[in-house]
């Protein structure tokens, strides 16, 4: 093998460096284990590069627009840089904003916002609360469950071919299932959605941490992510688009930052001029480090190159379904079969096995963290595991004791930071779990399954 083939699969194999690395935890079973983190599709831990250039940046922190000082200076610069390096990551055309949101929930429901009067939105069940919910000032058609992306596109057009054709509508769709990680038709849907005269948002909260996200190559009107899930932990999202809409909408926020002129009226009123900016639905003081991280994070995947960590993560997901195709009892949820391309999350469920059960199984007696539950997607996984689309539940574990049936599932999800050694400790425990049980006694406290003490 040359130097340069070795170099290159060294490249491939390699996580990037994430905070909490070396964390160890304690095992009920005695002694403590190196943390392995496979819960990347709630938080992905902080790339180490990301937490570098905030601390280094933390010394000079200062007011945003509001300060002729220095500091204020170069922080204006620093949050207005980290929109343009943004919009670079996500390939945004000339005239699109890049507006600081809080999460990819509050980017889309500043959206919702902004909406247009006797606006139509058609979204899938299949997708996060956080793209569901947020329309309730609209009139919204809810899709069923597709089970192949052709599927999705045919009904997405049927759909938007029986809409009033006069009246503006939305599109809502996401890039890549936070339960299953398949990756959706956003190309097809978003020809699909303009064919039609609607517009289409891409909840990309899933998407962007694995995969290069291009508005123009995609071409959809808007994508919202997190920073929380793209190696940037610091409360901070991103919507960003066509301006119009945010532009015409009243300020999703009204204070300071958003307001371009303010002046009292005769009547003892104030008539207010709001900036036609990013600026308009960012009142208050921003959240500069947020914006800076999100930034930095941007640049060191741009920089890792998507290349490597897709095929590094194709790996690690070849690595987990094969473990887990091993075990007859464990049964992985999907919509659109195995072969369709996904992302690093795979969600399953264990025959004779609560999910919460098996999950604090996990945590407690292998130091692995993953998540179980319905993943704030309740119609997609309640139609996923076959139960009533109507059943109740709740976002995380329901009230069932160890050992009783669950209407839930447990979900495992890695990244760029995630090392070989945490897939196969993950794999190893499953089949550990299954063939010999746990070898500590749980119970149920406060709707969570625990180590009893």
């Amino acid at each position: 093998m040359s130097v340069s083939t070795a170099a290159a699969e060294q490249a491939v194999c390699s996580p990037l460096p994430v905070l909490g690395r070396d964390v160890t935890v304690p095992l009920v079973t005695g002694g403590e284990v190196t943390y392995a983190a496979l819960d990347y599709a709630a938080s992905a831990p902080a790339l180490q590069r990301v937490w570098d250039d905030v601390a280094a940046y933390a010394p000079y922190y200062g007011s945003v627009h509001r300060g002729a000082g220095y500091l204020s200076q170069l922080s204006t610069d620093l949050f207005e840089n980290a929109r343009r390096t943004v919009a670079e990551f996500l390939d945004c055309r000339g005239d699109d904003q890049v507006v600081f949101t809080r999460s990819t929930t509050d980017s889309l429901n500043l959206l919702a916002a902004t909406l247009p009067a006797g606006c139509q939105v058609f979204v899938f069940e299949t997708e996060h609360h956080a793209s569901l919910l947020p329309w309730k000032d609209a009139q919204v058609t809810y899709l069923n469950a597709p089970r192949t992306p052709q599927e999705a596109v045919t009904a997405l057009e049927r759909a938007l071919a029986a809409r009033d054709p006069h009246g503006p509508a939305l599109v809502c769709v996401t890039g890549a299932s936070n339960v299953t990680g398949e990756l959706w038709p956003v190309r097809e849907l978003a020809a699909a959605a303009h064919a039609h005269g609607a517009r289409i948002v891409l909840d990309a909260a899933q998407l962007a941490p694995h995969q290069p996200v291009s508005v123009r190559d995609l071409d959809v009107d808007w994508v919202a992510f997190s920073g929380h899930k793209l190696y940037a932990p610091f409360g901070s999202g991103v919507l960003a688009g066509r301006a119009d809409w945010l532009r015409e909408a009243e300020p999703y926020l009204a204070g300071g930052g958003a307001s371009r002129k303010v002046t009292r009226r005769v009547d003892g009123g104030v008539d207010v001029e709001w900036h036609e900016s990013a600026a308009r639905h960012e009142a208050g003081s921003p959240n500069v480090i947020g914006a800076y991280s999100i930034a930095s994070a941007c640049k060191a995947l741009t920089e890792a190159g998507f290349d490597t960590l897709v095929a590094r993560e194709e790996q690690l997901i070849g690595a987990v379904r094969a473990g887990l195709a091993e075990v007859p009892e464990v049964r992985v949820l999907s919509l659109f079969g195995d072969d369709a391309p996904r992302v690093g999350v795979i969600s399953f469920v264990v025959e004779g096995w609560n999910s919460s059960h098996f999950a604090a199984a996990l945590s407690a007696e292998y130091g692995i963290g993953v998540r179980d539950g319905l993943f704030c997607a309740h119609p997609l996984v309640r139609t996923l595991l076959g139960s009533d689309p109507q059943t109740q539940g709740e976002c995380g574990a329901p009230e069932a004791a160890p050992g009783e049936k669950s209407l839930n599932a447990i979900r495992v999800s890695f990244g760029a930071g995630t090392p070989d050694e945490h897939v196969e400790r993950f794999v190893r425990a499953v089949k550990e779990l299954v063939r010999d049980g746990a070898k500590w006694n749980y119970r149920t406290e406060d709707g969570r399954c625990v180590p009893a003490v």
